[in-house]
């Protein structure tokens, strides 16, 4: 097999990928046995004039030839097709069936690769099931009626149901084909094979997840909701031997694979009450901000992105002061819009979602401050919770303790004279209150968006507009919190207990979140094996 990377044309494209390929290799594009888009990504640098660029895989009739004719070629390579990952049941003997906690992406990626070899986890989430769920949202977005236990952090599908959809990660990991393969088969577009941005989209993801519940149930898993694990019970040795659900029925079970999510506060507490180590980690907190969808097209490709046949057009900014702080773009969403995404009653918080075909009209971001662990000042791990709930409170009550959320424009926020600037475009439901922004931030939050914003706009045109609306408070941007573990994933101390994903403080989105849960099933089937007769 052959992989050819570098291949360039123009958008739209005008001729065939098969005839790019033969016109590069010097042979006939009917020798070409087979295609395997590797990666697709957009070459901006000279707009308006935007090109493809591919990396493929490719079979041919006369591979061998080809290949000694092109192998002086640097973007020409013979590659050979990659071991499998080895997963074997291990020895070590199972009494109870596996309990997986949380249907996020970490929980769901490890139930189902437990099914697939047998194991018939059994899978509890807090929440609802997904249609469920969706109808509480909405209800919540419409109305401001919220429910703790069906929102926009629980339930089937985790957080990232409502979100964008992302499928990028920064790591080069082998799981990575097995997993995108899962959601493909599970209802996602076959471009999340080869996109460079890959997303589905909260529309799609609905249907992904759900496809997925089944599957786990077809291999012989079962999945209940509105099932909160409210102890994980342990013997004299100090491992696991049961949780306790609802503060009531106790399942037992020789292991439990936590994916909690980030927003877990409740279980956060009684895993520390348990004695369950953990440490405080940084993270990021700010605001939504959000620009018409066609002045960050216009500024990345020269022209509107439906001339080109292109998505709307993303971005990812990066500040940093003399004083050792960042500012950065978090979790941008094209064509999206800003929702609510409160998990507890009295307290406000913003997240970013759009749909498959990101059509809103309006790009918005997260625009975050990091976070260190001297930041956060108390004491113990669970401080860092603390100061979450202090900026999501003040936010709430800024906005009339209805959930509105507090907003305000970038030229009031930078005291600007034009401060009566028109607000250009904003979106968060069930509404917004115009507040000074820095009155629900932390002062270094505030103090280094003054310095970035106007940065960001010498590299996007528009960005820094007075009239730019900023929502708060984005603070859930990952887990404030890491559960210690080991080599082995087991929580340190506590044979049994694996902690996975984001809210183990061991991943930052859908794609690592599934790679961790799915990296720690393998761990789990390759050192015990199958239950017989249970």
């Amino acid at each position: 097999m052959l992989r050819i990377l570098n291949i360039r044309t123009k958008v739209p494209m005008e001729k065939t990928l098969e005839k790019l390929i033969s016109y590069k290799l010097h042979c006939n594009w009917q020798d070409i046995t087979d295609i395997c888009i590797v990666r697709r990504s957009i070459d901006a640098r000279r707009k308006p004039r935007i090109y493809f660029v591919f990396t493929v895989d490719i079979r041919l009739k006369n591979e061998k030839e080809v290949y000694t004719r092109c192998q002086e070629d640097k973007d020409v390579r013979r590659i050979t097709e990659p071991d499998p990952i080895s997963i074997v049941p291990g020895p070590l003997a199972l009494s109870n069936r596996p309990v997986v906690v949380g249907t996020g992406p970490a929980g769901m990626a490890a139930a189902f690769l437990l099914a697939q070899y047998g194991y018939r986890p059994i899978v509890l989430e807090r929440g609802c099931d997904v249609d469920t769920r969706t109808r509480h949202v909405e209800e919540f977005w419409q109305t401001g009626a919220f429910r703790a236990a069906s929102n926009v952090q629980f339930g089937e599908g985790g957080a990232g149901t409502f979100s964008d959809g992302k499928l990028t990660t920064r790591v080069n990991h082998p799981l990575i084909p097995m997993i995108l393969k899962q959601f493909v088969e599970a209802g996602a577009p076959e471009e999340i094979m080869y996109a460079y941005n890959p997303h589905v989209g909260t529309d799609i993801l609905r249907d992904v997840v759900k496809n997925m519940r089944h599957t786990i149930e077809e291999m012989g898993g079962n999945v209940y909701f509105n099932q909160c694990v409210t102890a994980v019970n342990r013997d004299a040795a100090g491992a696991v031997r049961s949780v306790t659900v609802n503060d009531a029925e106790e399942i037992p079970t020789d292991i439990v694979v936590l994916g909690i999510g980030h927003s877990a506060r409740d279980t956060y507490q009684m895993l520390y009450d348990k004695g369950i180590v953990m440490e405080r980690k940084p993270f990021a907190m700010g605001v939504r901000i959000e620009h018409p969808q066609d002045m960050i097209d216009q500024s990345q490709y020269g022209c509107p992105a439906a001339e080109l046949g292109l998505d709307a057009a993303d971005y990812a900014l990066v500040y940093h002061d003399k004083n050792g702080r960042s500012a950065y773009s978090f979790c941008m969403c094209p064509g999206g819009v800003v929702v609510a995404a409160a998990s507890e009653e009295g307290m406000v918080v913003t997240n970013g979602m759009s749909l498959y075909h990101r059509d809103s009209g309006i790009a918005n971001s997260a625009l975050v401050v990091n976070v260190s662990t001297e930041d956060i000042g108390g004491t113990g791990p669970l401080a860092a919770i603390a100061f979450q709930r202090h900026y999501e409170r003040l936010a709430f009550e800024a906005a009339g303790s209805n959930y509105c959320a507090p907003a305000q424009t970038v030229g009031d926020f930078l005291k600007r004279p034009e401060t009566d600037a028109k607000p250009l475009v904003y979106s968060y439901k069930p509404g917004v209150a115009w507040v000074d922004l820095h009155t629900v931030l932390p002062d270094f939050v505030s103090a280094t968006l003054e310095q970035a914003l106007p940065y960001f706009g010498r590299h996007i045109h528009g960005f820094d507009n007075s009239g730019v609306v900023m929502t708060g408070v984005e603070t859930r941007t990952s887990a404030p919190v890491r559960l210690v573990r080991g080599e082995d994933r087991a929580a340190s101390g506590v044979p049994g207990l694996y902690p996975i994903g984001e809210g183990a403080g061991y991943a930052g989105g859908i794609m690592s979140a599934s790679i961790d849960g799915m990296e720690t099933a393998i761990e789990i089937i390759n050192k015990y094996k199958l239950l017989e007769g249970i």
